[in-house]
């Protein structure tokens, strides 16, 4: 409700200052967009980032098909690694929604939520313009809906009679003009059919039109921006496909159930994002295709020279050789070296005794110089006995033959 008021003010300033509901709903589309600006720049730098990285994760799905989690792990480490959130993009596209809904809010009730009458105070006034023969209400709860802006648009036309009526004295000080002509559209008005009325004339004809604009507009919007950020992906592609037919009829049945002013505010703002689409992606092309080129050219000499490194590990374990580890920590060569003095140790003190005559005692149990590494009840025939055992016939078959 608060956000609401606050939009409704906001209207109301632009109303007192272009003494227009038109260029009111414009100049508060420009100043949303503005808003919302630097967010979208990085958002669209962001889309951009993502969408030169597509190659590279084709590569990576390609190279771990049959392993879908190290193909996850992969193509996150290499989103990390860029610096980019493939989410981060999605984000600020949502944002304005919300405030189409809170606008439309607006829209629907002037007399609440511009000019904050409360309820009485409008059922007075909405009595006041019926008594007079100016303002009649609509049959029906649907088409009732719109009544405080019919009633807004019937002060318009006689608001000098109606502020000095002793019935608004109360909340006099809260009424204001509000002009809803626009170019000789009344936007106050719903888009229907200009045949259906009786009569052609201009105005409901152009009113006519404001839907099928707003549709076109949109579709425009989405192509050139499915043509700067193609998709190599075919169900992604599939789906932006379909986005493109629905959302524009989409706005054509929205168009054709609200006033006016939701249309011309959609078409702003379509047309706003065209251009915003065309200045951005010219700025940051090169920008980012420098930056991103860079980064996919150090990832591939990574890769290269880790192919090169297990091809030569490879080689080396082919022909019997060994290739001491670099990364290796000193602890653990430490205790590869003490191993290795221990070895030849005691292989000298075999080879003494071995001259000497000795022959020393080796039990079954012992591994390198551990006499007891399997310990000392170790039997190497253990289950060589069982398995005899199991072999021979029992006692019984033995008596019966």
């Amino acid at each position: 409700m608060i956000t609401i008021k606050f939009l409704g003010s906001i209207l109301l300033f632009f109303c007192d200052t272009f003494g227009n509901y038109g260029w009111a709903i414009l100049a508060f589309g420009l100043i949303v967009k503005l808003i919302m600006l630097p967010f979208q720049m990085k958002s669209k730098k962001s889309m951009m980032r993502t969408q030169t990285l597509t190659p590279r994760v084709k590569e990576l799905e390609k190279k771990y098909k049959g392993n879908q989690q190290k193909y996850q792990e992969e193509v996150s480490k290499l989103y990390k690694n860029a610096g980019v959130n493939p989410m981060s993009g999605c984000l600020w596209t949502l944002i304005p929604f919300p405030i189409i809904i809170i606008l439309y809010r607006v829209v629907q009730k002037p007399l609440s939520n511009m000019m904050g009458l409360a309820s009485e105070e409008v059922t007075s006034l909405t009595e006041l313009l019926t008594n007079l023969g100016y303002f009649t209400a609509s049959a029906g709860s649907r088409s009732s809906f719109y009544d405080e802006l019919r009633v807004a648009d019937a002060l318009h036309g006689h608001f000098t009679e109606i502020l000095s009526n002793p019935a608004v004295t109360g909340f006099a000080d809260k009424l204001r003009d509000i002009d809803f002509n626009f170019f000789g559209l009344n936007l106050s008005a719903t888009p229907k059919l200009f045949f259906s009325s009786g009569g052609f004339t201009w105005s409901a004809f152009a009113l006519f039109l404001i839907p099928f604009i707003s549709a076109g507009v949109s579709w425009l919007q989405m192509a050139m921006a499915q043509k700067n950020q193609p998709t190599t992906d075919a169900q992604t592609a599939q789906t932006s496909k379909t986005m493109n037919m629905m959302m524009p009829l989409m706005s054509v049945w929205i168009c054709f159930s609200m006033p006016a002013l939701m249309g011309v505010y959609w078409i702003e703002q379509s047309v706003l994002a065209i251009v915003q689409e065309e200045i951005l992606t010219k700025i940051y092309q090169r920008q980012v295709d420098a930056e991103m080129s860079g980064f996919l050219a150090a990832e591939r000499a990574k890769e290269e020279e880790i192919e090169r490194r297990r091809a030569e590990t490879e080689r080396l374990r082919a022909d019997g050789k060994t290739q001491q580890n670099t990364n290796t920590s000193k602890k653990r060569l430490a205790a590869a070296e003490r191993n290795a003095e221990e070895q030849r140790q005691a292989a000298a003190r075999a080879a003494e005794r071995a001259a000497r005559g000795i022959v020393e005692d080796i039990p079954p149990s012992q591994v390198g110089t551990r006499r007891y590494a399997r310990g000392r009840a170790y039997d190497p025939d253990r289950y060589a006995d069982e398995a005899s055992e199991a072999e021979r016939p029992s006692t019984v078959e033995e008596n019966e033959e």
